[in-house]
């Protein structure tokens, strides 16, 4: 087929457009690639990156933090806290050590870290079995099965959160148990009792194949959120109201951990998410999944109750299930080239 002839002001204005589009290299992209499969609150994937000839920059996305539910950012930060994770896994898969610096610029907040290429190093066993857990990891909403995690891997898991400066405690006590689920079944009283929550919720609710690359597919909670001793966000709009009286501990309740920081700055909120993120990443590794249950932490009272009754005086950033169960539905994401410019 003949190619039809071009005059000089067609080639002009064809390279003013290439010059006007974003360069992209492959390696950015392999890293932004790996880094939007990371779990966000809402899945509302609140990340922007910009890369340059020496790394890569991680911004938080203004436009996409939850004025409701994450009112001071927090858990907006943990988020991209766990996709930056993700960058560092994804340049240890390509042979180079990630050298990283959060929060680079104090006059823009923004900007919540400066990722640079290391120096080679030959990435080791657990480094490919991680970055392969990338895309098994999904987040479980509902009950577990009821076969309890061996011992050996929960000490795992605290020593991968330990490694980014934060704390991993099981809660097992039965009174602790129960306080903490009263504690998690009062602030969700609370969120569906708010019309300007609900309407929150809602906007970032998927009834069914809308297109959309973010938000939670109804499809994918799977039974009541009310139904695993510890209140689920309901995603669906059908629970109005909690129960009267609390859930006792069911036999697919899991087991039940906190990520706690010794302080609450975002940089502590940053490797909160780094912790988190390489917490679920070996726990997919070892076949258990995490459901999320963090609506008192919303609430700056009833916050500080898990604080001082759970976790010792540490901030508590994250309250997570985790067992066993069949492969949970992922949600969509946004693509590379929505979150990834040039810098």
């Amino acid at each position: 087929m003949t190619e039809p002839a071009r005059g000089e002001g067609d080639g002009e204005r064809r390279s003013a457009m290439d010059a006007a589009l974003p360069r992209v290299d492959h390696a950015a992209g392999h890293l932004v690639r790996a880094a939007v499969t990371a779990p966000s609150v809402h899945n509302t994937q609140p990340w922007l990156f910009s890369h340059g000839e020496d790394g890569l920059d991680l911004y938080a996305d203004g436009g996409r933090r939850l004025p409701l539910c994450d009112a001071d950012g927090r858990e907006q930060l943990i988020s991209c806290g766990a996709a930056l994770l993700n960058v560092r896994l994804a340049m240890r898969r390509l042979g180079h050590r990630p050298v990283v610096r959060l929060l680079p610029d104090p006059c823009d907040p923004a900007r919540l870290a400066r990722v640079g290429w290391g120096a080679y190093a030959r990435p080791a066993a657990d480094v490919n079995l991680m970055y392969r857990a990338l895309w098994q990891r999904h987040t479980h909403r509902g009950a577990f099965r009821p076969s309890p995690l061996p011992p050996p891997l929960t000490a795992e898991l605290r020593e991968h959160a330990r490694a980014e400066g934060a704390e991993l405690y099981t809660v097992r006590a039965p009174h602790a148990l129960r306080h903490l689920g009263e504690l998690v079944r009062t602030a969700e009283a609370a969120h569906r009792h708010d019309p300007g929550y609900r309407a929150e919720l809602a906007h970032w609710s998927r009834p069914g194949r809308d297109g959309r690359p973010d938000g939670v597919p109804v499809g994918s909670c799977a039974g009541r959120p009310d139904g695993t001793g510890l209140t689920g966000r309901d995603f669906t709009g059908l629970c109005r109201a909690v129960p009267a009286e609390p859930v006792r501990r069911s036999p697919g309740a899991g087991l039940v951990v906190v990520l706690t920081t010794p302080g609450d700055t975002p940089e502590d909120w940053l490797r909160a998410g780094l912790a988190l993120q390489r917490v679920l990443l070996h726990a997919t590794v070892r076949w258990t999944a995490a459901a999320f249950h963090t609506q008192p932490l919303e609430v700056p009272w009833l916050r500080e109750q898990v604080r001082t009754a759970i976790t010792r005086g540490e901030f508590p950033q994250m309250i997570l299930r985790l067992g066993h169960c069949a492969r949970d539905r992922a949600t969509p994401r946004r693509p590379v080239e929505a979150v990834l410019t040039a810098g």
